[in-house]
């Protein structure tokens, strides 16, 4: 049945949308996706309203429109220099690490498993640790590249140790935890034997903090996020027959994996530039993916409502996170983790009542 312009109905699948800008690439929607996805956008702008407008000094939301656009009001530095770059940063990270985490949940074709677990996270905070405990890094805006380059070495590693003739999916998440394992030991121990001012700035930096972030951390993983497109849309066709079993993908002509190698260095760089942004905020990458497939009901990992679930969860975790016991601000991360840990607890006794 054909919709107006080019799109079309499937007569076999209703709940599915086909849209063809040329004859020769198309793409598929289900319905409820696209309504979810609606639904997460209108929540993902009041969340951000919300954040903009609440704090130690409450502004009503006609304020926070005029001051965005250019009025002159007291609350300048509120809006523009403090909140509304916070909130930014918020949405680009969540966003990051929920299409991070639904890639990786792709590949391994595990529910429990996340970019942390590849060892991302904790290579990202072995280098931070490493950098600012032997002076190496002065310059605070240093920091954040210094994080992705060890997120990125440190997936790679574990990449590369976990291949044998193929990347078989459970012997990569084992590799992973194990690699995770000994950085952590790394990042203890240099802790222990640094200067007492590089240690507090780097436990501060390893609690993932929105605090003080600005358009400074938010100008370059902006420019990751939309370099990423291209592969997010070729992804997005990708993870259909990579989510069956590897027999039958490769059936269906996909080169199994080629298509891991190239998901997992996607779901690597988006997580790897979200923490260096924001420092490592556990749980968002694991829980947004499957808080997304329960909200879409679809047989793969959606992600683009994985992208704006993390962005939902994060911008308003930390609302919470700078609200609840005024005038301390508990950092994000440390929530994002306390809730999550339950979360992983009924996770876990789900799969074992199955």
């Amino acid at each position: 049945m054909r919709g107006a312009g080019n799109c079309a109905i499937s007569p076999h699948r209703p709940a599915v949308i086909v849209l063809r800008p040329n004859p020769r690439f198309s793409l598929l929607f289900h319905r409820r996706s696209l309504l979810v996805a609606v639904a997460l956008l209108a929540l993902l702008a009041l969340a951000m309203t919300a954040s903009a407008c609440l704090g130690q000094t409450c502004i009503s939301p006609a304020d926070v429109w005029r001051t965005l656009r250019g009025a002159h009001t007291p609350y300048d530095v509120v809006v523009n220099q403090l909140r509304g770059p916070r909130i930014v940063v918020g949405a680009l990270v969540g966003g990051a690490l929920g299409l991070a985490g639904a890639l990786v949940q792709t590949v391994t074709r595990n529910p429990l498993a996340s970019p942390d677990v590849i060892g991302v996270g904790h290579g990202a905070a072995a280098a931070t640790v490493l950098a600012l405990a032997t002076g190496a890094v002065a310059a605070p805006g240093a920091v954040p590249v210094v994080a992705v380059g060890g997120g990125l070495t440190a997936a790679a590693l574990v990449y590369l140790l976990a291949w044998r003739h193929g990347m078989q999916p459970s012997r990569f998440v084992l590799t992973g935890v194990g690699i995770g394992v000994a950085l952590s030991a790394v990042v203890q121990l240099y802790l222990t034997d640094s200067e007492l001012d590089a240690a507090e700035q780097a436990k501060l930096w390893l609690t993932g903090s929105l605090n003080g972030r600005g358009w400074e951390q938010a100008g370059p993983l902006a420019v990751v996020v939309v370099l990423a497109l291209p592969g997010l849309v070729w992804a997005s066709r990708a993870a259909r027959p990579l989510g069956l079993d590897p027999d039958t993908a490769a059936a269906l002509g996909l080169r199994v994996d080629r298509a891991r190698l190239g998901l997992t260095a996607l779901g690597v760089v988006l997580a790897a530039a979200a923490t260096g942004a924001a420092g490592p905020i556990g749980f968002v990458a694991l829980t947004a993916p499957q808080l997304a497939r329960r909200l879409t009901r679809t047989p793969q990992l959606p992600l683009v409502c994985s992208a704006l679930t993390g962005a939902v969860v994060l911008v308003t975790a930390d609302l919470v996170a700078r609200t609840l016991v005024p005038p301390l601000e508990i950092p994000v991360g440390a929530l994002t983790s306390l809730v999550g840990g339950p979360y992983l607890l009924w996770l876990l006794g789900r799969r074992q009542r199955r």
